[in-house]
């Protein structure tokens, strides 16, 4: 037996439920499968933060708008921000960003992946878009003008076009032998969440150390000062900062972040994860294309990881469903190249751009250390440059999709 649609998406995380739910209404057989059980449960507000947070851009909360999803998120625990402070931490450099100068209420919006997640999948539980939860992609060739998928329990699905949405890891771009570039950053990433004395103010802040960027990202919790923290050191370092008893950890902690906000008052339990920046050399073949995290991965730097996600998530709806109203083959690959042609410039100049800013505050070269503290106290004193920075980061500019524009 085989189960057939016209769109297989293979990942019900974040991005791949988002495509899912742009496609919704579309006259498309689509169908989602996932290895996760897909269920959703009641949210608690005085549950612990979960420690995977993402900074969702203004255009991520228009699309979530139009996909009826942000309700639901804003129903379970969101946290505002409208200021970002950032300095370097070996110099006096430092730089200040405002939605205010660019009339905008907020920079973005920090919000727990499993809050965004959820509140996808009950969109997803009441629409007609088929899910196929605990399935696990085994093997996958082509059959003729199709995709042949088999799952670990023997099931078999087809169909002409296959989305991989499926992680860092993606098991779509294995086994289709997906070409890529990557390389490893030698830093891990420590995130967990913190209690402070003092309040985060609605600022993320983000403080450049010697071993690596450091973040305090604000969250919402109702009597008390919380931060999502993303502290990028080097291996060693992270291996004796996650071996370290809570209290020690967050002395650690405090002094690393110059104390802006006071003591830091207790930590949840910690996670660590190995930083490597990963393209896809192509993100389409003949009824292949990749997404998210599948296609690109890049240093939590920014947080705009899953902000790139979902922005692949629109383009490629609106290239497939203005094929379908064309009466185009979706599958083929002259398609979907459009989508590969408006995502990809865009997502190698971010990535380059972080690269670049990653490397530079990592100098110990003490020309290039005058260079960075200097350029930061320069551009601090350019509104009309920070603003230009700000529109970017809010999605007021570039090739938007539609789901994305104002």
């Amino acid at each position: 037996m085989e189960t057939r649609a016209d769109v297989l998406i293979v990942g019900a995380g974040m991005v791949g439920s988002a495509l899912a739910l742009a496609l919704r209404g579309s006259g498309l057989d689509i169908l989602v499968l996932d290895g996760s059980p897909l269920s959703v449960k009641p949210f608690d507000p005085q549950a612990a933060f979960e420690p995977r947070v993402s900074a969702l851009s203004a255009a991520s909360q228009r699309i979530l708008q139009r996909l009826d999803v942000w309700d639901g998120i804003a129903a379970r625990r969101v946290s505002p921000y409208g200021e970002m402070q950032v300095w370097d931490g070996s110099g006096t450099g430092q730089i200040h960003f405002s939605a205010s100068s660019v009339h905008a209420e907020v920079l973005g919006h920090i919000v727990e992946n499993k809050v965004v997640q959820d509140a996808l999948l009950e969109q997803l539980h009441d629409s007609d878009i088929g899910l196929l939860a605990n399935a696990r992609l085994e093997q996958m060739r082509r059959s003729g003008d199709d995709w042949l998928l088999t799952l670990a329990d023997g099931r078999r699905l087809r169909a002409p076009l296959v989305v991989a949405a499926d992680g860092a890891n993606s098991a779509v771009r294995r086994l289709t032998g997906t070409a890529t570039r990557e390389w490893d950053y030698l830093h891990h990433a420590i995130v967990t969440s913190v209690r402070t004395v003092d309040g985060h103010h609605k600022t993320a802040w983000q403080r450049f150390t010697d071993d690596g960027p450091l973040a305090f990202l604000p969250l919402q919790r109702e009597g008390e000062n919380w931060c999502s923290i993303v502290w990028s050191v080097t291996p060693s370092e992270a291996e004796r900062l996650m071996a370290l008893e809570d209290e020690l950890f967050c002395r650690e902690l405090e002094r690393a972040f110059e104390g802006r906000l006071g003591s830091v008052l207790a930590a949840d339990p910690r996670l660590c994860v190995p930083l490597r920046q990963r393209h896809a050399k192509r993100y389409v073949a003949e009824g292949l294309a990749l997404i998210g995290d599948a296609a690109h991965v890049i240093h939590p730097l920014a947080g705009q990881g899953v902000n790139l996600g979902f922005l692949d998530a629109a383009v490629l709806a609106e290239v497939l469903l203005h094929a379908s109203e064309r009466e185009e083959r979706l599958a083929d690959v002259r398609v979907l190249s459009r989508f590969e042609r408006r995502r990809m410039p865009h997502n190698l100049a971010l990535m380059a751009a972080m690269e670049g800013f990653e490397r530079l505050f990592q100098t110990d070269r003490l020309p290039l250390r005058w260079l960075r503290n200097a350029g930061l106290k320069v551009v601090d004193q350019l509104p009309e440059a920070k603003a230009l920075f700000v529109r970017q980061a809010l999605g007021l500019t570039g090739d938007l999709p539609e789901l994305a524009r104002l």
